[in-house]
């Protein structure tokens, strides 16, 4: 299959073609030079690497009802709040057929991978396991150790079979647990990351330290917070659709004057399916609305790029014959090729080629 138009990269955007076959690479070159090998199907679009969602709590989806008009702490807060009653409510079934949903409806928005914060210690790491196993997209799965003060031992089983840690923030967790975590988290090397400045601003001495690969949301921060987060290192991910809920918004116009690393999530499986095609049109358009715009490019850099050089694979954010990435090709105007993609970019976009799947090696 030839799909002649655009290319959406590391590299930037171009206009160019992409012959897949099986769901690879196999050719690259100028766009309308493309000749036909006989009868191949041939399609107008962009290419892009497969999206990743940037932070998720998928085991929320166990209730696809409104949730109750409660703050933010009497929704999401540990261990009382509404979602951790639903969740000791709910049994482990329930859960990964849950997890399991959504992740084929992940799948079917042409998502490779999802960066998922999963409480319920080990056990839940391997409910989502499981379910990303039968669902056919890639997990990676920070847990959260149960017990306080951190018991060494259950902390070092958790991090043999998750892909890091995700804490709830720092001014849930004390200095002691952050500093315990991030130590384990880097010997392993493993990711560490945890929620910050979502309610109400936290002092980036805090959330910084010791150093996380991962903050969620910043929809509180200050522009010097920023500056120090990206000085930092720290890769931000932000969910606005969830913040809106609450009525706040992440700043991302200045996030990306300042360069802020960008990731973008959909956040409580609960509140919202987890869709980056609606988290990429939402953050657009909010941005519009509240007068300070942010780029089409940036936001497709932090579905498209960014996540992939987080989780230490940056190839997979390049379109090239013979590379590791997963190529997702959309049937969509090559004109203009970021803004396609966050206005106008969908499940129903997604150009299927017979033998693509997303996340196909399972990891």
């Amino acid at each position: 299959m030839i799909v002649d138009g655009a290319i959406l990269d590391a590299d930037g955007s171009r206009p160019g073609y992409v012959r897949l076959r099986h769901g690879r690479i196999v050719e690259v070159g100028q766009r309308g030079t493309a000749s036909d090998h006989g009868r191949e199907r041939r399609l107008r679009g962009i290419v892009v690497p497969a999206p990743v969602n940037g932070h998720t709590h998928l085991a929320d989806s166990v209730s696809v009802r409104e949730p109750p008009a409660v703050s933010l702490a009497e929704l999401v807060r540990p261990p009382d709040g509404y979602k951790f009653t639903l969740l000791r409510r709910t049994s482990d079934g329930e859960k990964r057929r849950a997890m399991t949903r959504a992740l084929r409806g992940m799948r079917r928005d042409g998502v490779a991978a999802t960066i998922d914060f999963r409480e319920e210690g080990l056990p839940g790491v391997r409910l989502l396991r499981g379910a990303a196993r039968a669902a056919g997209v890639r997990a990676v799965v920070l847990g959260r150790p149960l017990r306080r003060p951190i018991d060494r031992a259950e902390l070092d089983a958790l991090l043999a079979e998750s892909d890091g840690v995700g804490l709830s923030s720092a001014r849930e967790e004390s200095a002691e647990t952050r500093a315990a975590v991030a130590r384990a988290c880097r010997a392993k090397r493993k990711l560490y990351a945890l929620h910050a400045s979502e309610e109400r601003r936290e002092s980036p001495r805090d959330y910084l330290s010791p150093r996380p690969d991962l903050v969620v949301h910043l929809s509180c921060a200050s522009e010097g917070d920023l500056e120090q987060v990206r000085d930092d290192g720290v890769v931000v991910a932000v969910c606005p659709r969830s913040n809106a809920l609450f009525g706040r918004r992440p700043d991302l116009a200045t996030m990306e004057r300042l360069g802020v690393r960008l990731v973008l999530g959909t956040d409580n499986g609960m509140l919202r399916p987890p869709t980056v095609w609606q988290e990429l049109e939402f953050a657009y358009l909010a941005s519009r609305l509240a007068r300070r715009p942010v780029s089409a490019s940036y936001l497709a850099r932090a579905a498209f790029v960014e996540p992939w050089r987080l989780l230490g694979t940056p190839s997979e954010a390049r379109i090239e014959v013979g590379g590791s990435t997963h190529p997702l090709a959309l049937r969509l105007p090559p004109d203009d090729p970021p803004y396609q993609l966050v206005s106008r970019g969908s499940g129903a976009a997604v150009i299927r080629t017979g033998s693509w799947v997303a996340g196909r090696d399972g990891r």
